[in-house]
């Protein structure tokens, strides 16, 4: 499959952001590919349209599988899988968040939880416990808040998302008229 400059521009650029996102670079550019093509594809049109081996098609593909990111599609009569994402871009990115906190905040969320049941030996162990347990607090009402933006349409959410500058600004307001009584 031949991708126009613009696409394979994308789908370049995905790889460079897998590792911001993840994952590594031939991950980045199979979803950025899988994203941009209206067909499900094989895993040899995958490997020839990135210049990647079978293997690493396969590697990526089943790591994909691991994030919930693609899924699996049989055509009649055609023994071959091809794949696509298993979702909306908006879903896409739920699971990525999902799968991110559960690799990433959840175990640091459980390394805090059970660093704050001790009790400090010293003066230097009681101020970092009380780092801790801010970073502990911040994590989980951003957890919190993640979580229940999940459960919102991304029309609401698109116009909650507009909404938070204005709010913002209103809060920056409220802070200087209280600032200057």
């Amino acid at each position: 499959m031949k991708l126009s400059p613009k696409i394979e521009s994308f789908v370049m650029h995905c790889g460079e952001m897998g590792s911001r996102w993840g994952f590594n670079r031939t991950i980045g550019q199979i979803m950025g590919l899988l994203v941009m093509s209206e067909q499900a594809l094989s895993a040899n049109e995958i490997g020839e349209t990135l210049s990647i081996s079978r293997g690493n098609v396969s590697m990526g593909i089943k790591e994909l599988q691991s994030w919930r990111l693609v899924n699996v599609q049989h055509i009649a009569g055609d023994r071959k899988d091809y794949y696509m994402p298993s979702g909306s871009i908006w879903a896409l990115a739920n699971r990525i968040f999902e799968e991110r906190s559960k690799r990433e905040v959840d175990p640091t969320l459980s390394l805090l939880r059970d660093s704050l049941l001790d009790e400090p030996a010293n003066q230097q162990e009681a101020y970092a416990l009380k780092q801790m347990d801010e970073i502990h607090d911040l994590l989980e009402t951003i957890t919190k808040w993640a979580r229940e933006l999940q459960s919102v349409s991304p029309e609401k959410l698109t116009t909650l998302m507009k909404l938070g500058s204005g709010v913002v600004k209103m809060l920056d307001f409220k802070d200087k008229i209280v600032k200057s009584k």
